[in-house]
């Protein structure tokens, strides 16, 4: 059986920035304890439903090999808060023996003993939401911190015992030079982390963002300047020993390989559960999503009359779920399978997911897209080109419409 990843969502900010678009509420503190009583009882009742091997669906082991806690901010939690957290999970799944466990922080809120009760609770990996190295493009973001902070959290991290950091990048922003983001993925490389996140900036609808930009009070970014960022950002990380494996993300691979086994997952296209106000989840066929306001969560949660008997993986917190159907998971395997630059989407696997080739079933969109120069077959896997890796949202699409 397929091992599971868990994605667990913590929405709470200190300060909700201009730029997102996530499910996050800032100055709800008050209510973290009784989320983090909420969230353990979604797990509890999810771990209770796992399908055993008889398939009957009565509380069977699930092993899960990677969690994720995502936000909002987790690192608002408190360390015991994290480890009841994990003690409800591990009583919940078998974790395998080498399971990776991350945790999104603001390099702002974290201390030395904070990290050092996060990685007692058995978390290994941190993403550190680092952003730019430039103060005013920080500024502009809203972010709390400088680049100062991100340099004494990663050492902060190092001194708890983390081997495994990933830093997040954003390009393309407003009025951003080439010379200010260069500068910026320079400083970072030089922290050395194992794994980097560069993702270009997208003004979302609903966000003060994509307000001022729709009134004129914003420059919008230069596609044209972004790409080419992008590209001077992967040959610097090439040239410094990152390895791209996927369009947005670069790691280290010496000893082993420090991609995010935890992303992985969703790109290709195994199972994952979701916990958490508007937490998105995938498994036993059904696409899945959580009730978002964080008060519904709780009352959902936390109110035994809502127990009803529902299809694993749902719980009283989901809102809105989908039956897949094949059509659904082809169309998504490739689109999410095309995000992996190296790996692609072989036409083995495709074959042993669906049983069928992929170019049995995509040969003419897949077709185009080759002759565009977009896609290259290898005679064995199905990728992206370095210029569709540009246009990586055009091509997806070709297999959703298609």
């Amino acid at each position: 059986m397929t091992p599971y990843s868990l994605y667990l969502h913590i929405p709470f900010c200190k300060h909700r920035c201009a730029y997102c678009d996530f499910n996050t509420y800032a100055g709800q503190e008050d209510s973290i304890p009784a989320y983090v009583d909420a969230l353990v009882r979604e797990i509890e009742y999810v771990g209770s439903r796992l399908p055993s091997p008889s398939g009957r669906g009565d509380g069977g082991e699930g092993e899960a090999h990677t969690v994720f806690f995502g936000g909002g901010t987790p690192s608002l939690l408190s360390g015991p808060q994290f480890a009841s957290i994990m003690d409800a999970l591990r009583s919940a799944f078998a974790f395998s023996a080498d399971a990776e466990v991350s945790i999104e922080a603001n390099p702002g809120t974290i201390s030395p003993d904070k990290l050092a009760a996060i990685r007692a609770a058995g978390i290994n990996r941190i993403s550190f939401g680092v952003q730019s190295a430039n103060t005013e493009e920080l500024r502009m973001l809203e972010r709390i911190h400088d680049f100062f902070t991100v340099i004494e959290a990663v050492s902060t991290a190092r001194q708890a015992g983390f081997d495994n950091l990933n830093l997040d990048l954003i390009y393309g922003l407003p009025e951003q030079t080439l010379q200010t983001w260069q500068n910026t993925v320079q400083r970072v490389v030089d922290l050395q982390p194992e794994h980097i996140s560069a993702y270009a900036l997208t003004l979302e609808h609903g966000t003060p963002f994509g307000r001022w930009a729709a009134k004129g009070l914003l420059p919008l970014p230069d596609p044209d300047l972004a790409a080419e960022m992008y590209e001077w950002a992967d040959d610097f990380f090439e040239a410094n020993g990152y390895v791209q494996y996927e369009i947005s993300n670069w790691a280290r691979s010496v000893e082993r390989s420090f991609a995010c086994r935890h992303n992985l997952q969703y790109w290709r296209g195994l199972p994952y559960l979701a916990f958490g106000a508007g937490a998105h989840g995938y498994a036993n066929g059904y696409r899945y999503s959580n009730v978002l306001r964080i008060k519904t969560y709780i009352e959902r949660l936390l109110q035994p009359s809502t127990f009803d008997l529902q299809p694993f993986p749902l719980t009283p917190a989901t809102v809105n779920h989908h039956r897949q159907t094949e059509s659904d998971d082809m169309g998504e395997f490739m689109m999410t399978g095309l995000r992996l630059t190296r790996e692609g989407v072989t036409n083995a696997d495709f074959r042993s997911r669906f049983g069928r080739g992929l170019f049995d079933v995509y040969e003419k969109e897949a077709g185009d897209l080759i002759r565009k120069g977009l896609l290259e077959w290898t005679g064995e896997r199905l990728r992206l080109t370095r210029r569709g890796r540009l246009l990586g949202n055009q091509v997806f699409m070709q297999f959703i419409d298609g």
